[in-house]
């Protein structure tokens, strides 16, 4: 995956260009366009460019986003409980 790709978040379904890949010791991340947020590149797959919709944050629903919110804030904690096996205080 490079910047300029389509990729889909598995979880979601939702669909963006890659803009940015950040690599660190807590993983890889890819910014895509279609929410400005980035996704661990391990729950993202390759897309098409048919797949691909803009679509602003204002067009989506309320409920949607707060949808989107639970999937993210699951992630974090999903993420935390891997970081705290890790290192034994967890940061």
């Amino acid at each position: 995956m490079k910047v300029g790709d389509f990729a889909k978040y598995r979880n979601t379904g939702t669909v963006g260009k890659v803009q940015e890949i950040v690599e660190g010791p807590e993983g890889r991340w890819v910014l895509l366009d279609t929410y400005g947020l980035y996704y661990e590149a391990s729950y993202l797959e390759p897309a098409t460019e048919s797949e691909y919709k803009v679509r602003k944050l204002e067009e989506t629903s309320l409920e949607q986003q707060m949808e989107q919110v639970e999937r993210l804030r699951a992630q974090i904690e999903d993420a935390e409980r891997v970081v705290s096996r890790i290192t034994p205080s967890g940061t």
